[in-house]
């Protein structure tokens, strides 16, 4: 239980252990449409972390109060309150890339990492360990998105974050969700594979959506 958490490790498992995208596979379709650029990624994966950290301190919050029978629907509404404050807020500040990802925020209600979160480990824990968590998996989500976002924009349009590096594009491909997909598989077998050689192949793995 939380009283004897210990943060380091939530930390370590959520950015890199039981990272969300590359090793427990999931929300992988709106990672992948997300991530043809570095910025779209970027702010994609804040608004994650964003709603993650606050679910989690919510729901450890009223953990007592809400009744097993209707938890799951108690959890959903509590996601769907935040994803609404974090959609518009992103509509009013970020206004040309929302007209692009805008529909995407919207579905951070059915990604499976938050609800699993809120049920798996907030609905056990105290606050402090609670935030901790969500922050921690929502940044393994972030920097997923960012990586996979600055190796499909370089490669895809020879540019970062808008900003033309190449002059052209090597691998148009590389934008497209077949190219999404590829970069991300490229990704998960990379990093599986420094899991293997230098942490012992310690880290979960599991399928979702």
């Amino acid at each position: 239980m939380s009283d004897s958490v210990n943060y380091g490790t939530i930390v370590k498992n959520g950015i890199f252990g039981e990272n969300p995208v590359f090793r427990l596979a999931l929300s992988l379709c709106p990672a992948v449409a997300v991530t043809s650029g570095v910025k779209n990624g970027f702010l994609m994966g804040v608004a994650v972390l964003f709603v993650m950290t606050m679910v989690n301190g919510t729901v450890s919050l009223l953990r007592n109060y809400i009744n097993p029978k209707v938890r799951i629907p108690s959890y959903m509404f509590i996601i769907a309150t935040w994803v609404t404050v974090t959609d518009q807020v992103m509509a009013a500040t970020q206004r040309a890339v929302y007209k692009d990802m805008g529909l995407y925020i919207m579905l951070i209600v059915a990604f499976a990492i938050v609800l699993s979160r809120a049920e798996m480990f907030a609905s056990r824990n105290k606050l402090l360990p609670s935030m901790v968590d969500g922050a921690a998996m929502g940044l393994g989500f972030l920097l997923a998105l960012v990586l996979l976002g600055v190796f499909r924009e370089f490669l895809g349009k020879g540019s970062l974050w808008g900003y033309p590096i190449l002059g052209q594009k090597p691998l148009l491909i590389m934008i497209l969700p077949t190219g999404g997909f590829f970069a991300m598989g490229l990704m998960m077998g990379w990093l599986n594979w420094l899991d293997r050689k230098f942490f012992g192949g310690t880290g979960a793995s599991s399928g979702g959506h």
